[in-house]
């Protein structure tokens, strides 16, 4: 009885290296916030190009790209967050990213203003998100990570791109911009 007791902690303790196992986030720039995504559900990064604006959109999808032959829509985050969009600047790219809605891949192109570079990042280096404070939404958030002196928002792509909340809870991109009053 002894042995079946401590099986299932030996069984723990043999999965627990892996899950302490640094895990490969891409980290990118939105304003002048860092974020970060897991490098499993990236793509590819491609240049900023070739935009085509789709008439009726909800202003976090800035419209369409042809990605070999397949159409691709774009998600602006900024604007999923409720922010104004950055201006097109020379690092501005297009990371496309495959996302989980119920039992569906999808492909989705989401403008970041800068990438950055790929981090390892052990499990016991991320605090859980804040439950106050932040100016996300809190399951927009995996955690939070301190690399290099800095804070990295770690963000669970599935829920900032779930396709059928996109646009269903946004301002038009003019209210967005506009100076909050004191």
């Amino acid at each position: 009885m002894n042995t079946l007791a401590h099986k299932p902690l030996a069984q723990a303790a043999a999965m627990a290296p892996a899950a302490l196992e640094p895990a490969q986030y891409l980290t990118f720039m939105l304003g002048s916030e860092v974020f970060a995504i897991s490098i499993l559900q990236v793509k590819e990064i491609i240049e900023y190009h070739n935009l085509t604006e789709v008439p009726m959109m909800p202003p976090s999808v800035r419209g369409v790209i042809n990605l070999r032959g397949a159409v691709v829509p774009v998600v602006d985050p900024q604007a999923r967050f409720g922010r104004a969009s950055s201006p097109v600047g020379k690092k501005t790219c297009f990371v496309i990213v495959e996302v989980q809605a119920d039992e569906d891949r999808h492909v989705i192109g989401v403008i970041v203003d800068a990438v950055n570079e790929v981090l390892d990042i052990a499990a016991t280096e991320i605090e859980p998100p804040p439950s106050f404070g932040a100016r996300l939404r809190a399951d927009f958030l995996t955690g939070m990570a301190k690399v290099g002196g800095r804070f990295v928002i770690l963000l669970d792509v599935d829920q900032v791109l779930r396709l059928d909340e996109v646009g269903s809870h946004e301002q038009p991109r003019a209210d967005a911009a506009e100076p909050a009053v004191a």
